[in-house]
């Protein structure tokens, strides 16, 4: 993992969590865990204050000795050689950590003597309060805002397309969001929907996409039925406004504008691309908007509104800031970025000359240079949220992520350090408020019910070229193997389909080598084509101990598997699809559980008596689930005290009435949400 410190607070977090666990691999070394826990994070504590090239042969020391903890660590805890870890490797470990420790320990001496030592500014720290995103700061475009408003509210009656243009970071998708979410746009239309597009995308997925926000429904249409003609029905006679966003080609629009009538009553489409080739051929009446770029006091307006709300910018730092904005070359991603950087940085010359010079060394005429920009603001993130940030590299491009789902799934992967000072919930929202507010996350619909947020797509490049280098998400998309590294990723997520992979040639985690090493897998994913009956022997799921999350959506899981699954006693989160009616009783394995999802289509699950093994589960969702067995009349036996007091949320309940299902409803105190 390139990030050092990235990697020494995963590892902290990592640790932290196997000292909270009741296994019985890990009872045994316990103690010694939690003094590899101590002392790494006494050494840490040193380097996150400094430049770490000051004591590089030193730092270098350090990351090898961490990684070397744990493999060692996990070894033994997936019985991998165990016994010979446990009796030689982990003792010389932890002696080349003491010694680390000594050498570090003599270094603070030597800081106040060494006056040339570089210290970084203090450590970074997540920024609490909501303020940072209390409103996104609009600067410039206000003539390009008015002129798309009059062309959507008034203009011919017959469909026109209103077509935005411009480079990468231009604002093509932020001009297209303001004006399809003014009131006087709204009010105009009986219909409204979103569709991003991309470079990859599925026809069919997008034309479902905008028919549930046109219909207000929220599922999938059979596949007899054809989903354009579907869409176009529902569409005729209304007045529409459809923004097809991020189109990359001629193809792809003649493929997406069938469903879309043709009628005189003041329809419109807003269409955004890079392409002015794509722009002009969808044009009807309006030509193409070229976006042009910010200029200089537009983005020194927008760096200015950024750092010191509405204050005015010190003398001392107008002449440098000023350059910062010029230097931005009137990207508004630039700017934006940049103005994320300098707002969560103390407001001193020295610190913002830092800045104007990193941006000093790029040209902004490419993608690769904008990449230097994203780089420069990912730098300045704390280290406790990278983690987070990289997370978006495993949600497809142009996707957009539920607010509460994301930060589910940064608790059940582990990338998130509870503290005894604010709950877990409570640090999420703060992590997530500070990446919206250096504008690597764009946060969309802050006001409705259901709150979403995504990156921008060289945003999300970037994201996943890090991700990879870190070793943090990979996605197999082939049979054909995927790296050359024998260190498995993190997260592994397999798009399994047919025509690529074929029918009995799916081995994700390939040679015997790499099976090995994919015993230290945190997440497995695995979405696409059903998979046969022979995933349990494909996929080695015994193997994988440390396993926290596992999502399997396209096999149907049956008894032989659930029970491999079941001695993953690591397990946060599991998703699969079964027919299986009761929770076997090896499910009492899973007491880490956090997070149980199950499409059962053909059963109703029995909840009771496995429900109550699950002390720790948070999120209980399936497609039909009932406390007791309603063909029987057997009676319901619970013990006197037992509760699942941190259950918050149970879906798609069905509910038998009884004295009994009432008293149920008192095991579970912290319910926040119950559906039916």
């Amino acid at each position: 993992m390139s990030d050092g410190l990235l990697f020494m607070h995963l590892l902290h977090i990592h640790l932290n969590d196997l000292l909270d666990s009741n296994s019985y691999s890990i009872a045994l070394i316990k103690k010694e865990i939690g003094l590899v826990k101590e002392e790494l994070e006494f050494i840490r504590s040193f380097f996150v204050n400094i430049d770490q090239e000051r004591y590089k042969d030193l730092w270098t020391r350090v990351l090898d000795v961490a990684y070397e903890a744990k493999n060692v660590i996990d070894s033994i805890i997936i019985r991998d050689n165990g016994l010979l870890h446990l009796i030689f490797s982990l003792p010389i470990t932890m002696k080349k950590i003491r010694l680390i420790k000594e050498d570090v320990s003599q270094l603070p001496e030597k800081i106040h003597k060494n006056k040339s030592l570089i210290v970084v500014n203090s450590p970074k720290k997540p920024v609490e309060g909501k303020s940072l995103t209390a409103g996104k700061i609009s600067v410039g475009f206000e003539e390009d805002t008015d002129w798309i408003i009059s062309k959507l509210t008034s203009g011919p009656k017959d469909l026109d397309v209103i077509s935005i243009t411009g480079m990468p970071g231009s604002g093509k998708t932020t001009l297209a969001y303001k004006v399809y979410n003014y009131k006087s746009v709204a009010r105009r239309f009986d219909i409204h929907a979103w569709c991003t597009v991309g470079q990859e995308y599925d026809k069919r997925k997008l034309l479902e996409k905008v028919y549930n926000q046109v219909t207000g429904a929220d599922s999938k249409l059979s596949e007899n039925i054809d989903v354009a003609d579907e869409l176009r029905r529902h569409l005729f006679g209304k007045r529409y406004l459809v923004v097809l966003d991020d189109l990359w080609d001629t193809d792809t629009w003649d493929k997406l504008i069938r469903p879309f009538p043709l009628v005189e009553n003041g329809s419109r489409i807003i269409l955004t691309s890079r392409e002015m080739e794509v722009a002009l051929y969808g044009k009807r009446n309006t030509d193409p908007l070229k976006l042009r770029l910010l200029k200089s006091e537009e983005s020194w307006e927008l760096l200015e509104k950024r750092a010191f709300g509405e204050k005015i910018c010190p003398d001392e730092l107008l002449d440098v800031g000023k350059e910062t904005a010029k230097n931005c070359k009137g990207l508004p991603l630039v700017a934006d970025l940049i103005a994320g950087v300098i707002a969560g940085r103390e407001k001193k010359k020295s610190v913002w000359l830092e800045v104007r010079n990193n941006l000093n060394s790029f040209i902004l005429n490419s993608e690769v240079e904008v990449m230097k920009v994203i780089e420069l603001s990912y730098d300045h993130l704390p280290h406790q949220l990278k983690p987070c940030f990289l997370h978006f590299a495993s949600i497809p491009k142009d996707n957009a992520s539920h607010k509460h789902l994301l930060k589910m799934d940064w608790l059940n992967e582990g990338l998130v350090e509870r503290t005894d000072m604010k709950s877990v919930e409570e640090v999420m929202e703060v992590y997530l408020d500070n990446l919206i507010s250096c504008s690597l996350v764009i946060s969309f619909n802050e006001i409705g019910s259901s709150p979403t947020c995504q990156l921008h797509d060289l945003v999300h490049d970037f994201c996943l070229i890090k991700a990879k280098e870190g070793k943090l998400f990979e996605r197999i998309i082939s049979s054909a193997p995927s790296s050359s590294s024998d260190l498995m990723p993190r997260k592994v997520t397999v798009d399994y389909y047919t025509n690529v992979f074929g029918i009995h040639n799916f081995v994700p985690f390939g040679s015997k080598k790499k099976r090995c090493s994919s015993k230290h897998l945190y997440s497995l994913r695995i979405t696409g084509d059903k998979l046969d009956n022979s995933l349990s022997d494909i996929c080695h799921l015994r193997d994988l101990r440390l396993l926290r999350v596992l999502e399997l959506c396209s096999s149907m899981v049956k008894h032989s598997l659930l029970n491999e699954i079941c001695m993953l006693n690591h397990l946060r989160a599991l998703h699969i699809v079964t027919e299986i009616k009761y929770l076997p009783l090896s499910f009492s394995n899973l007491s880490n559980l956090e997070s149980l999802m199950v499409e059962n289509d053909k059963e109703d699950m029995v909840l009771l008596p496995g429900i109550w093994d699950l002390v720790n589960l948070r999120v209980l969702s399936m497609d039909s689930c009932s406390f007791l067995d309603m063909d029987t009349e057997e009676p319901i036996l619970i013990t006197e005290n037992i509760k699942l007091k941190n259950l918050r949320i149970l879906d798609r309940l069905m509910l038998s009435y009884s004295k009994d299902t009432v008293d149920i409803f008192k095991r579970f105190p912290n319910l926040q949400q119950l559906i039916f």
